[in-house]
C-alpha cells in the first residue's frame, strides 16, 4: 500500500481558444490516482468541499481505485479551485483559490503503508502544513517518504521562508523529487546539480530532478544517472510532474525498493537500476502529455504504448 497525503482540487484549464473545461486535480491527487492506475493501492488522505466540484473529484478518485482515507476532511466550505491557462507550447500556468485546514486525527494515516508521499500546497499553506510535516516526522521511522516540493510560488510567500520548510521536509525523506523549475526558484542563484546533491547530503538516499523535454537526473550513494525525455507530441504539461513521480514510486514497488525495511537496499541500488526506474517513470509522464489534463495512462496502456513503440511490433 502506498498512502498519499496531500491537497485535491479542479483544474479549470482554459485553452489557448479560451474554452474551459473543468477537470480534477491537485498535485498529491494526481500522484494517487496515477499510482491505481499503474497497479499500485492507494490511499489518499485530502479535503474537499461537498458541492459539484467536490462530488467530480470523488467520483474520479473512486474510478481510479484511489481509496480516501477516513481521516479526510470532506466539508469544506467550498472545493479548492485552480484555473491553469494553457500557452501555445503546451506549458500551464496557475491561479488557486485553496484551503487546507488541519486535520483532527491524523493517528491511522499511512500505518502499515511501505511508502507515505506528500507534497506540493499541502506542505506549505497553513494549518494543515503543520500536521503534514508531524506526520512525515511521526510515520519516518516505519513508512519510507517520499516528497515532491512542486512549488507554486504565488502561494508560498517569503522565498527564504519556504525554503527553509521545503528543506525541513527534504531532510525527513527518503526520496525526493524536484523540477529543475522548482529549484530554479528556491535557489536562483546555485545549479540544480549542486543543490540535490547537498539534500542528498540531508537524509534521503535518491533525489531526482526532472528538467522536462531535457529529461531528468538523479543522485543516490551509488552516483549519477541522466536519462532522455521520452518523445511525444505535447497536448499539455498538467499533471506531468506527477505523473513522473507515480512513475518513479510505481517502477521502484515493482523492484521491491519501497519501505522502511528497503531503506539500504535503495541507497545501493546501482545506476543502471536508477536509470531504468527514471525510465519508466518518464514513459508515464509522456503519455500524460500527451493527453488533455492530468490524465495518467494505466498499466495497460503503458504495456501497449511500449509494445508498439518496440521494432517490429
Amino acid at each position: 500500500m502506498i498512502s498519499v497525503v496531500g491537497e485535491s482540487l479542479v483544474d479549470l484549464i482554459e485553452d489557448p481558444s479560451g474554452e474551459v473545461i473543468a477537470h480534477p486535480g491537485g498535485s498529491p491527487a494526481n500522484v494517487a490516482v496515477a499510482l491505481a492506475r499503474l497497479g499500485q493501492p492507494t490511499t489518499l488522505l485530502t479535503q474537499h468541499g461537498d458541492d459539484a466540484h467536490g462530488r467530480l473529484l470523488r467520483d474520479h478518485l473512486a474510478g481510479s481505485g484511489v481509496r480516501l482515507d477516513p481521516a479526510s476532511v470532506p466539508d469544506l466550505p467550498s472545493t479548492s479551485v485552480a484555473r491553469s491557462r494553457v500557452g501555445a507550447d503546451g506549458q500551464a500556468r496557475y491561479d488557486f483559490s485553496i484551503a487546507w485546514r488541519s486535520f483532527p486525527d491524523r493517528t491511522g494515516v499511512g500505518t502499515g503503508s511501505r511508502c507515505l508521499h506528500t507534497g506540493s500546497l499541502a506542505t506549505v499553506l497553513q494549518p494543515g502544513a503543520d500536521d503534514v510535516l508531524a506526520l512525515v516526522r511521526e510515520r519516518r521511522a516505519t513508512t519510507m517518504i517520499s516528497y515532491d516540493p512542486n512549488c507554486r510560488p504565488s502561494l508560498m510567500g517569503d522565498r527564504s521562508t519556504a525554503r527553509h520548510r521545503v528543506e525541513e521536509l527534504v531532510a525527513a525523506s527518503d526520496l525526493v523529487k524536484v523540477s529543475l523549475e522548482d529549484l530554479a526558484w528556491l535557489h536562483p542563484e546555485r545549479g540544480h546539480q549542486r543543490v540535490a546533491r547537498e539534500w542528498l547530503e540531508r537524509g534521503p538516499v535518491l533525489v531526482v530532478v526532472t528538467r522536462g523535454d531535457g529529461g531528468a537526473w538523479a543522485v543516490s550513494r551509488g552516483g549519477e544517472v541522466q536519462v532522455d525525455a521520452r518523445p511525444v507530441r505535447v497536448v499539455d504539461t498538467v499533471g506531468a510532474g506527477d505523473a513522473f513521480t507515480a512513475g518513479l514510486l510505481a517502477a521502484l514497488s515493482e523492484r521491491d525498493l519501497l519501505g522502511a525495511a528497503r531503506r539500504t537496499a535503495l541507497g545501493a541500488v546501482g545506476r543502471d537500476t536508477v536509470a531504468a526506474v527514471l525510465a519508466e517513470a518518464a514513459h508515464v509522464a509522456a503519455l500524460t502529455c500527451a493527453r488533455r489534463g492530468a490524465d495518467p495512462p494505466t498499466r495497460a496502456e503503458l504495456a501497449a504504448d511500449l509494445a508498439g513503440s518496440r521494432p517490429g511490433t
